[in-house]
């Protein structure tokens, strides 16, 4: 058997292939998939089942002159193998390696980074407007899975869809589609012949002939659409997409890549924007994967010849376990608390609360804004307890609503922002460090970071009482638990340990390495307090009156872009207050997009390990290893 992936390694290498041997590197290529995700982890179900898909568009279309776009575009790594990088491939999502998303610094095949749903149409359309504003001629073809179709901003964007847009292909991924389950043997063979190219123009045809018989001609025309308008509403979604004005094709079998290759190159000669709507199946070609897409969307290493993950090191709770488990015990005992998700019930650790509590519990589908404003709407019966678990990433795109739903009508919303930090082999896209920045300056909003899991429980347990809108936010990181032992009050913040020359104000989790930092500071003669300030709004000002009266040099640490972060508002404290005696260092993210690798050594990366910080406070403080500990600070 001749193999055809060492020979791969341009999409022109793809269209020299038969339709027979492109089926051979289908299979090829999912082998290599699984035989690399086994090793690394990463994306495998979503992979899985787009192989002929993107095979087929390589083998029709040329990229990157015709533009590939991919939600989401986690499944990308038969685009990323086609387009060249297969040597790399063992390297994705790896520190310095491969992007687990579309990534243009790595290839002229990808065009935007994403790694949001619901982005690739807007930016579809607008590749097609400013192609026919310079006299270009190639095709745009954005790739949507069929949850990108809950998200408001595809919506908007096929509003925007105009009939007579040429070279426009959108393909629908439907592994599981929400608009119509209607689908089946007969489905498909009447939706494909009603709505294929050649029918379509068929239908015109006939049509037009009609309109010239004299006196019953414009009557039999309407009656010809009516009929075939009516037979296609009982058996395709093709309406829903063509009262946008798109042409519609489909459903198709999506892992059948000859009869992908017919109907993308029938599309051709095809006038106006086209859907084509292709059926697929998350880890097609694994069975373990199929049976279990949603455990098997983001894997671990597993044994590839049984799909079994490999176990683990046994490690502490995540803050997204601890969490989850709190907001259950707590809606057991409260049967008012309701929480939602924007489509993240895995990912946040709270499918056994849906699972239980299903009325209770709201999965809203990929709609951020929508979440959060719905979330108000609730919270306006004030006998409600209302939580939003929502990726701190995420939260970026309800940001008016967290504003203008929320914390202008003064609703006691919650916010549970996972992933509050750097988001490792996720990169970029999925970092959650600026959101402090974005909701300092909202009035009404507390926000708070626990340092682990038990104050983490602590503040679940108070938040309720505060009646005000108050963000949670944390990391996806081990971490220490406990059972609840006070109620936290806003505005209050601790010592985590004392010291008289130099004070440690450290965010959330970051505390850790302020402690580690501290030990080798004492080993070199000065002795530093750890402040844990727990609330960066409202700030604890008594606390900070108190350090900063009795400390000149204050460092600053967080996981957070440091310009607008815990940092800077201690800053505008210091400033307010007219300290002017005070030496300040902001430690944290500085302004630079955090690419993707191990928590780590991204840390050691961005100099927030406790050596690195060391030796940046000897440097930026003067400090040095003295032989009079009295007096450690020049």
């Amino acid at each position: 058997m001749k193999f055809h992936l060492p020979e791969i390694s341009s999409p022109e290498d793809v269209k020299k292939l038969s339709l027979q041997e492109l089926s051979s590197l289908a299979g090829e290529l999912r082998a290599r998939i699984i035989s690399v995700l086994s090793e690394t982890g990463g994306h495998l179900a979503s992979n899985l089942g787009s192989v002929e898909l993107t095979l087929a568009m390589h083998y029709v279309f040329s990229s990157p002159t015709d533009k590939f776009l991919f939600d989401t575009s986690h499944q990308t790594y038969t685009h990323k193998i086609v387009t060249g990088r297969n040597d790399s491939l063992p390297t994705i999502r790896q520190f310095h390696g491969l992007s687990g998303f579309a990534d243009p610094s790595e290839s002229n095949h990808d065009h935007f980074y994403a790694g949001h749903a619901g982005t690739a149409l807007s930016l579809a359309l607008g590749l097609v407007k400013s192609r026919d504003l310079t006299d270009q001629n190639h095709w745009v073809v954005p790739v949507l899975g069929d949850a990108a179709l809950t998200c408001g901003l595809t919506l908007e964007a096929m509003n925007n869809i105009n009939k007579d847009m040429r070279k426009l292909v959108v393909v629908i991924n439907d592994n599981a589609m929400s608009i119509s389950k209607n689908v089946g043997a007969i489905t498909n063979i009447l939706s494909r012949f009603l709505n294929n190219p050649t029918a379509n123009r068929l239908y015109h045809d006939i049509e037009e002939l009609l309109r010239k018989i004299p006196n019953y001609g414009e009557s039999l025309s309407r009656s010809g659409h009516k009929f075939r308008e009516s037979i296609k509403n009982l058996v395709s979604t093709a309406p829903f997409f063509e009262q946008y004005g798109f042409n519609y094709i489909g459903p198709i079998d999506g892992h059948d890549v000859e009869q992908l290759v017919e109907t993308l190159s029938s599309i051709k000669d095809t006038d106006g924007p086209t859907v084509v709507h292709i059926l697929t199946t998350k880890g097609h070609g694994m069975l373990t994967a199929v049976e279990n897409p949603t455990s098997y969307h983001g894997v671990k290493p597993f044994d590839p010849s049984t799909g079994k993950m490999h176990p683990q090191p046994v490690k502490a709770k995540t803050f997204p376990k601890i969490f989850g488990e709190e907001i259950l015990s707590m809606s057991r005992e409260d049967d008012s608390i309701v929480t939602i998700t924007p489509a993240m019930p895995a990912g946040s650790c709270i499918q056994p609360l849906m699972d239980e509590f299903p009325s209770r519990c709201i999965d809203v589908g990929i709609a951020e804004g929508h979440a959060v404003t719905y979330a108000g709407g609730i919270a306006k019966n004030r006998s409600l307890k209302v939580c939003v678990s929502i990726y701190a990433t995420f939260s970026q795109r309800a940001l008016d609503n967290i504003y203008h739903d929320v914390c202008l009508q003064k609703l006691p919303v919650l916010f549970a922002f996972d992933r509050g930090g750097i988001a490792g082999g996720d990169g970029a896209t999925h970092n959650g460090i600026y959101d402090i920045g974005f909701l300092k300056g909202m009035p009404n909003l507390v926000i708070a970071q626990p340092r682990n899991g038990l104050v983490l429980r602590e503040l679940l347990q108070s938040a309720f009482h505060w009646k005000a809108p108050a963000v949670i936010r944390y990391p996806n990181l081990p971490t220490e638990d406990g059972d609840v032992v006070t109620k936290r009050h806003p505005g209050t913040g601790e010592i985590l340990k004392q010291g008289t020359d130099l004070a440690l104000c450290a965010l959330g989790h970051m505390t850790s390495i302020a402690l580690e930092l501290a030990e080798k500071l004492e080993s070199i003669g000065i002795s530093a307090t750890v402040v844990d300030p727990v609330f960066v709004k409202p700030l604890d000002e008594g606390l900070f009156h108190s350090v900063l009266s009795t400390h000149s040099y204050i460092v600053t640490l967080e996981e957070h872009a440091v310009s607008s972060g815990f940092g800077s508002i201690v800053n505008d404290f210091i400033i307010k207050h007219g300290y002017k005696n005070v030496h300040v260092h902001n430690a944290g993210i500085s302004d630079v997009f955090v690419e993707h690798g191990k928590h780590t050594l991204l840390l050691e990366e961005l100099g927030l390990t406790a050596d690195a910080l060391l030796a940046t406070v000897k440097e930026k403080f003067h400090l040095g290893i003295l032989d009079d500990a009295s007096c450690p600070l020049s």
